[in-house]
This record gives C-alpha cells, sequence and structure tokens, in this order.
C-alpha cells in the first residue's frame, strides 16, 4: 500500500503477480491464495486445451516442461478435453508432484484392461520430464495406453500411486532403478498384481487380495496389505502368498487383516516353528472382524513375532470379511522373553467391554513394559477403562483419574487426557490413506 493505504499491488497484471508468487516459497505461494478472490484465482488457474486422446501424453509432457522452465507464465492446473465429453485434470503441487485425474469424464461400463507399465531407463526421450511422485486417478479402458506411453517418459519415477480405476484388471510394473513407492487403492477388478522393481520399499494396497507375482525380492519397509474385502480371485494358495510373506519380514511399518493372516500367513508360519521373527517391526495395524464373540488368538500370536513393536492399532471392521477358521494357534510359540518396547495401544471399534478388557490383559501379558491403553470407540471410551478395578489394569496413564476424590474431578480429569490423547497420539501411517 501507499502512504495514503491504497492497494497498488491489486492494480498490477496477473503475468507480474505470477511473477510474485513464482519468487515465494511453496508454501507462502499457497498462503496467497487467502488473500482475496483474485489471488485465489491466480493459484487455481488452469490452462484449457483441446484435442483427441492419443495426444495426452504429449499434452501433460509439455505442461510440465513448460511449467518447469516458466512457472511465471504458465498455471498449474491443465484441463485437457478429448472426445466427445471426457476430461483429464493434470495438476502439479511441490516437490515434483504430479496428479492426473480422469475422474471427471462421462460415466460409462467399465470395460476391462490390462495394464503394463514400463519404464524408460535408458535412452531419454525428447518428451521425457521430470516428475518424482505420479498421482493416476480413474485411468479406464479408453485411457490407459495414453498413460502408459506417459510413465515411460518419466525415467525418474520415485513414487506412483493408482486410485479408483474400474475395469483395470491387472497391473504389471517393470523394472525401474529408481521406484521405491507403489501405493494401489481401490481398483475393484484388479486380480493379478506383477511387480519387478528390485528397489521398492513401500507397497500399500487396499482392495480384495489378489494374485501376487515378485519377480525380485526386496525387503519392504512399509507395507500396507488392507485385503480385508476378501479374496479377488478363487483357488488361492498358500505357497502364492510366500513371496510376499518374505518382503514384508523386514518391515518397520505394516498393516494385516485377520482373515489373511488365519488363511495365508499362520499355515505358512506354522511350519517354521518359531524361526519367523518381525525383528524390525515399529508400528502394526492390526485389522480385525468379531463374529460371534471375538478371538484375540490370531492378533496375540502374531504379537509374539514382533519383539520390536512399539505402536499396535487395532480396528474391529463389522464389514470386514471372514470365513470359519480351523487355524490352531499355540499359547507359547517363538520367544518366552516379554517385549520391552511397546509403548501405545490404540483399540477402535469393539462392541464388548469385557472383550475389549480381556485383549488388554492378554497384550500386558506379553510385555515387560506398562504401555498407554485407548479406546477410541464411542460406546468403549477411555471413559470406560477409568472403572476398570486396579487389579484387571494396572497403567500409570490412568492412575491420576482413578485416585480422583470427586465425580466432577474424575470429569475433569479424565476429560483433559482425552484432550491430550487427541492432540498427541499420533496414527498409523495408513490410515489416513
Amino acid at each position: 500500500m501507499d502512504g495514503n493505504g491504497e492497494d497498488l499491488i491489486s492494480y498490477l497484471p496477473d503475468e507480474i503477480l505470477r511473477l510474485i508468487i513464482s519468487l515465494l516459497p511453496f508454501e507462502s505461494a499457497v498462503q496467497t491464495s487467502l488473500l482475496s478472490s483474485r489471488w485465489r484465482a491466480l493459484w487455481n488457474s488452469a490452462l484449457v486445451r483441446y484435442g483427441a486422446i492419443e495426444g495426452v501424453a504429449d499434452e501433460v509432457a509439455s505442461f510440465c516442461n513448460q511449467f518447469s522452465e516458466l512457472p511465471i507464465k504458465h498455471p498449474r492446473r491443465l484441463q485437457y478435453h478429448f472426445g466427445r465429453d471426457d476430461v483429464l485434470l493434470a495438476s502439479i503441487a511441490a516437490d515434483d508432484k504430479l496428479h492426473l485425474d480422469f475422474s471427471t469424464g462421462k460415466s460409462e461400463f467399465p470395460w476391462q484392461f490390462d495394464w503394463e507399465l514400463k519404464f524408460n531407463n535408458q535412452n531419454l526421450s525428447p518428451s521425457a520430464f521430470f516428475v518424482k511422485y505420479l498421482c493416476l486417478k480413474s485411468v479406464s479402458y479408453l485411457t490407459n495406453d495414453a498413460v502408459s506411453l506417459l510413465v515411460s517418459n518419466i525415467p525418474f519415477l520415485e513414487s506412483l500411486r493408482i486410485t479408483q480405476c474400474n475395469g483395470f484388471r491387472s497391473l504389471c510394473i517393470g523394472s525401474s532403478p529408481k521406484l521405491q513407492r507403489l501405493t494401489v487403492l481401490d481398483c475393484p477388478d484388479l486380480r493379478l498384481v506383477h511387480i519387478r522393481c528390485s528397489k521398492l520399499r513401500s507397497f500399500r494396497y487396499r482392495g480384495q487380495l489378489p494374485r501376487m507375482r515378485l519377480e525380485s525380492h526386496f525387503n519392504l519397509q512399509d507395507a500396507m496389505l488392507d485385503f480385508r474385502q476378501g479374496p479377488g480371485c478363487n483357488n488361492l494358495k498358500i505357497s502364492d502368498f510366500d513371496p510376499t510373506l518374505l518382503t514384508i519380514k523386514n518391515a518397520t511399518i505394516l498393516t494385516l487383516c485377520k482373515s489373511n493372516d488365519e488363511a495365508l500367513i499362520w499355515p505358512s508360519l506354522s511350519s517354521l516353528q518359531g524361526n519367523f521373527i518381525f525383528y524390525n517391526l515399529k508400528e502394526l495395524w492390526w485389522i480385525d472382524y468379531s463374529n460371534e464373540g471375538y478371538n484375540s488368538n490370531a492378533l496375540v500370536t502374531f504379537l509374539q513375532m514382533c519383539p520390536t513393536l512399539e505402536r499396535l492399532f487395532v480396528t474391529i471392521d463389522p464389514k470386514s470379511y471372514c470365513t470359519p477358521s480351523n487355524a490352531t494357534y499355540s499359547k507359547n510359540v517363538l520367544r518366552q522373553s516379554k517385549s520391552k518396547h511397546l509403548k501405545l495401544v490404540i483399540l477402535k471399534g469393539f462392541t464388548d467391554h469385557n472383550e475389549e478388557i480381556s485383549l488388554i490383559r492378554q497384550i500386558k501379558e506379553l510385555v515387560s513394559v506398562d504401555p498407554l491403553f485407548v479406546s477410541t470407540n464411542e460406546q468403549n471410551s477411555l471413559e470406560s477403562l477409568v472403572k476398570i478395578p486396579s487389579n484387571h489394569l494396572k497403567s500409570e496413564s490412568f492412575i491420576s483419574i482413578r485416585a480422583a476424590p470427586h465425580e466432577s474431578d474424575v470429569s475433569n480429569s479424565f476429560s483433559k487426557l482425552k484432550d491430550d490423547v487427541d492432540q498427541t497420539t499420533p496414527k498409523h501411517p495408513h490410515m489416513n490413506l
């Protein structure tokens, strides 16, 4: 503003304002969208193009290259109209992230397609561009060839995320020396996943259990195997899952479902007579079900294979797939010493308070420390835990509440503890996907 309080910046043309934005750190640039509707429009302005589906790859490559070279003249969003009603929404974010969203197009019958993604790791084509993180949403039978061509021109891709692709039947990821993170979420028709990336360190999957082929042996540090929807194909064999089991052995962050542990993991591990240990596991999200009474045997047995576990998240999902299990679990397996590392246990979805307390007692028998137990179910909230007799559950986290002399003090102490827990208790990394 000048000395008279007049806003001189608002008189500048859009090109100069874009130049100002381009000179700011990314976080500060984003905050300019809050100044006024005009600044918000500058930030969200989109480049609009029209063409054929065959031009998707070249148009996106050109958009990314021009933005990288001259961000002051080019917006960070692209609307590419192709066909009759189909639209690609492309956006560029910080740290070389590219999002491609085909969901705005017309809704049609999802024709099935098989998707093979190859990476051009040697000879870079003129259309190659620098992107490290790629998010693909709603790729279809009509657009998968264009996207495959696009991916082949991203030689430095480190992270790939694929979501909500209908008709997507099989995925083959070619060899890549750069790809380290692969996420596949909510693709209801996916039946086969074939991975040939030896450098992969993170694999996050949510959906029906597909057949999985792993040609290269790699050690995942981060593995999300959320197969609570059940198997996606018939006649899955235990041996089919063995290569996957080896890849998650050294994971530090893991998500598993009880039904898959019963059907695929424990039958394989039971023959190893205690030689299979998750030595590096720090955070476990266990997705369970409660069918005619909660049975904790699978979880308790699995915990005995996790001597370094620090945080345990247990979710009871009433919609989770479950089948009658014949698995027999030994109460004393794998290791005799108690864990010294467990700090936090978060329980969610329990409808029977006695079952919840029973699980807590069993977990406490496995550890030599005093972890914090938190129930996030509204019916079995933290308030119910403070009523547990001390001889049933002893935890320093609740002593101060039980020792409060008056009911109002108990309520106030509980409210304070709950607020503290809400603010400081971490979520499992996979819960935010």
